[in-house]
């Protein structure tokens, strides 16, 4: 038998069903990659090994008797801001570091109710801040296919369990292009739902009003397979959508003969590096020879979507990390003087200097004088760019640009340059501020490292979106590109 871990989630799902294969022999499989991967790549920062073979084994006797679902017995990891009842969730940050939920995030409850088992739960940028998994008190998280160099962030630690197939599939979250730029810089697929699709219950906020649970697999189809699990209404959630759960697969092998894609020009412009326009060019000529017609559009306002984004999402974060104080619960400095001291040295001791700057960025643009002149004027950018897309959607049916404008950059290359940090999502932050699904997958390899290309869609066209990407990988085979740095771990 092949190696079971090298498999997609749709094959691991068949030979379940056929009965090739247990779910325990399954998981114990993926958590022995995981004990022999984990020390290098740091992806993990919990292994739920008992709970995951008990998970497997209630599998195994619910397939026994009948009653197994699509998913049952099938292996999944956590980001490690989804609350997991009875384990810890770290947001990997020390504020958390002694946190162990009470509860589940929908996005849990929702995998095992589908008998999913949980593997455990994933590094990443500490509360979601980053675009490298640097930022994380449990140190960073290497790229299987170059371990000096970054996974991408914040759900690095997703990207890179799945990249290294100690997992077959991930949740991560998509704030700014934290599930679409570590798929990229993994050579993984990834997709940031619309807003409101998943329920953000249960799942630490970092800017509530772009925050957005997704998926990261092997394939364009694991990621439809998965979505239909954790999409769907939550009353528990007041931005949950009540719309209607289609079944993501059913439409995948749909032709795209005749589907418009439009091409941003603010996409390609010159801080996209020539080779990675070199594997758009390749992109765009698979789309074409599969019946797809490639259309110029323009989105006027998103060269302001950084500046815009940079100052949204610290304003939310300064509002939602203020709970942590150290009274109730997290990080609580020793022996305080009195009230302020606990306050200010629970903070000072449980943030690290990336949380800390965006928390000061949010409160100044908050602050009294400074109000109108930077949070009103962003929101009021971000309605601009949410017309460009309106429009933009009038002329074609999905959009198509780069993910990044480079491959993965090395560990600490960028470290010490918040700004060149920042500008690793200028093709990212526009479809969070306009709470639109976006997609990342492979594209190839320059230098020996994968690239990723994006489509974005009107919102809860997540099924014409997984479409797409799913007839491109049925005609290439960038996305069964392996990394070879961990084969000799």
């Amino acid at each position: 038998m092949s190696d079971l871990t090298q498999h997609t989630l749709l094959e691991l799902q068949s030979q379940l069903q056929s009965g090739a294969i247990s779910s325990v022999e399954l998981t114990s499989t993926f958590l022995a990659r995981i004990e022999r991967l984990n020390p290098t790549l740091n992806a993990f920062i919990t292994v739920t090994e008992s709970q995951a073979l008990a998970q497997a084994q209630a599998a195994d006797a619910a397939r026994a008797a009948g009653t197994a679902g699509p998913l049952t017995g099938l292996p999944i990891a956590h980001k490690d801001l989804f609350c997991t009842d009875g384990v810890l969730t770290s947001c990997a940050s020390k504020m958390l570091s002694n946190f162990v939920a009470p509860y589940d995030a929908h996005v849990v409850r929702a995998c095992q109710e589908a008998g999913m088992v949980m593997l455990g739960k994933l590094n990443m940028d500490e509360f979601a801040m980053g675009s490298s998994n640097e930022n994380s008190f449990y140190g960073p998280v290497k790229n299987p296919w170059d371990l000096k160099r970054v996974p991408g962030g914040s759900s690095g630690g997703s990207a890179a369990a799945v990249a290294a197939s100690m997992t077959p599939i991930a949740t991560g979250t998509d704030t700014g292009g934290s599930i679409r730029q570590p798929a990229a810089f993994t050579g993984t697929s990834g997709l940031k739902p619309t807003y409101g699709r998943v329920s953000r219950f249960g799942m630490v906020a970092y800017a509530s009003s772009l925050d957005q649970g997704g998926l990261i697999g092997k394939s364009a189809a694991d990621l439809a397979l998965g979505l239909g699990v954790i999409a769907g209404h939550d009353p528990r959630d007041s931005t949950s959508a009540d719309q209607p759960v289609p079944d993501y697969t059913a439409t995948l092998t749909d032709s795209i003969q005749g589907l418009k894609i439009g091409l941003p020009d603010a996409f390609f412009d010159e801080r996209l590096d020539a080779r990675m326009q070199a594997r758009m060019e390749a992109v765009m000529d698979a789309y074409r020879a599969l019946g797809a017609e490639l259309v110029p559009v323009k989105l006027p306002h998103v060269a302001e979507a950084i500046p815009a984004y940079y100052v949204i999402a610290p304003a939310e974060a300064s509002a939602n990390l203020s709970r942590f104080d150290g009274v109730r619960y997290g990080h609580r400095a020793d022996s305080p003087a009195d009230l302020t001291d606990l306050y200010e040295r629970s903070r000072g001791e449980g943030f690290s200097s990336e949380v800390k700057r965006r928390i000061l960025i949010g409160t100044y643009a908050l602050s009294e004088g400074y109000f109108d002149a930077y949070y009103k004027k962003a929101q009021q950018i971000r309605r601009l760019i949410q017309q460009d897309f309106t429009h933009a959607f009038t002329e074609c049916d999905l959009l198509l640009s780069p993910t990044t404008p480079s491959t993965a950059f090395q560990i600490g290359a960028k470290s010490d340059d918040p700004v060149a940090m920042y500008l690793e999502d200028i093709y990212t932050v526009a479809t969070n501020l306009a709470g639109l699904p976006g997609g990342c997958f492979p594209s190839g390899l320059v230098d020996g490292l994968p690239t990723g290309y994006q489509l974005t869609g009107p919102a809860f066209s997540e099924a014409r979106l997984l479409n797409a990407a799913h007839q491109l990988q049925q005609t290439t085979d960038w996305h069964l590109a392996t990394p070879e740095e961990i084969t000799h771990v």
